[in-house]
């Protein structure tokens, strides 16, 4: 189909969902082409940038003085904080870049190349996450009441059965490649950080699985609670991550590119 979307730089202020399919596969094949070290450095940026968000979402938790939904839907607010920096900042994260999927769709890229982009960040931002606990530990953080909250949050990852790990992980980012998809539709930063935010809150108050975040979270709960835990890191990260990529690359680039690439036909 031919590509007749905007240029990126050059836009209306908001995209027509049938453009935003067309950007997010120019996107996708950006990405794939980017330079390693520079996906690398990005990643790396990214898990650090889902850590801070989870780091304020777990102190914004800690208070209950809200109720168990409405202060769950304001720490969803506080860690959506992470996401509006990769967004919005520039960076490269695992769970948004499942919607490459489409420009492998269209053939712009190979899956090998798909497959190289998902690995390269996907260790970025576990490298990223992971430095973010190591720097988090040294500066006392988190203390007090709030090192309790992280404690119990990894213990309940820890704890959840695979299959609803690999569940809660299709549905989060569903929510996560939502907010990404949405966020492209937006020219200026607040509609971009509105259009992230909502979404994100959501995937968190409904205690839905993100990987990255988890790359923070465990480790951290773990190392002020009971101690590191590979063997429990791994049960949930392992099902958490199936679970992303099939919420992300099947569920929301999977059939925005049936319904706006093959049923919908070209954009006039």
């Amino acid at each position: 189909m031919p590509d007749t979307a905007p240029d990126l730089h050059d836009a209306p202020d908001c995209y027509a969902p049938p453009e935003l399919a067309l950007l997010v596969e120019r996107l996708g094949e950006r990405k794939a082409r980017q330079r390693p070290l520079v996906t690398l450095a990005l990643a790396v940026l990214a898990g650090a940038f889902i850590a801070l968000g989870a780091l304020l979402y777990t102190l914004v938790l800690t208070d209950g003085t809200l109720g168990y939904g409405p202060g769950r839907w304001l720490a969803g607010f506080a860690f959506s904080l992470g996401l509006v920096m990769v967004l919005v900042g520039g960076a490269e994260l695992f769970t948004g870049n499942s919607l490459m999927v489409m420009a492998w769709a269209e053939r712009r890229i190979t899956l090998g190349q798909l497959a190289g982009n998902w690995t390269l960040v996907y260790l970025g931002n576990l490298a990223g996450a992971l430095a973010t606990v190591a720097l988090v530990r040294l500066a006392g953080l988190p203390s007090g009441p709030a090192a309790a909250t992280a404690a119990v949050i990894a213990e309940a990852k820890s704890a959840l059965d695979p299959l609803q790990a690999l569940v809660r992980g299709v549905l989060c980012n569903v929510f996560v490649c939502m907010a990404v998809w949405l966020s492209l539709s937006a020219r200026q930063a607040g509609g971009k950080m509105l259009a992230i935010m909502l979404p994100v809150a959501a995937f968190v108050a409904l205690g839905l699985e993100h990987s990255v975040a988890n790359m923070y979270l465990i480790p951290i709960g773990q190392l002020v609670g009971q101690g590191l835990d590979l063997a429990a890191f791994l049960r949930n990260l392992v099902p958490v991550t199936i679970g992303n990529v099939i919420g992300g690359a099947g569920f929301v680039a999977g059939i925005y590119w049936l319904i706006y690439r093959r049923l919908g036909g070209p954009v006039s």
